[in-house]
């Protein structure tokens, strides 16, 4: 069977008009893949369970029996990272039911207590 002369140029209209359009739709349309999409739900779920656990964490820093102790070592660390350590080692940043301390957790609740020591 024979093609007629004018569907060429429509077909190749037609799979160029695709192309542009898949690439305008996954530049600048906000198109996702299924593995992108996959990737940013988890980020928001991580941010919303810090967020959901954070005023956990920051009460059992008031109302651990250790707490005094605790916040002394704390303020010592200095900044950063030894002072996140200071939060996982005392358990504060380990939600119910884990058995290790959430490190996004123990980075909020160290960002938490530091801003809460600053003066107003």
């Amino acid at each position: 069977m024979k093609m007629p002369d004018w569907l060429k140029p429509s077909l190749y209209g037609a799979v160029a008009g695709a192309v542009v359009l898949a690439a305008v739709g996954f530049m600048w349309g906000g198109w996702t893949t299924s593995g992108g999409a996959a990737d940013l739900a988890k980020k928001q779920s991580l941010v919303a369970v810090t967020a959901a656990l954070l005023p956990y964490c920051v009460e059992r820093s008031t109302t651990d029996p250790n707490s005094v102790a605790v916040l002394a070592e704390f303020a010592a660390a200095g900044t950063g990272f030894s002072q996140r350590g200071v939060v996982e080692k005392a358990g504060w940043a380990t939600p119910l039911g884990a058995e290790k301390p959430n490190a996004d957790l123990a980075n909020a609740c160290q960002l938490a207590l530091v801003a809460a020591k600053k003066p107003a």
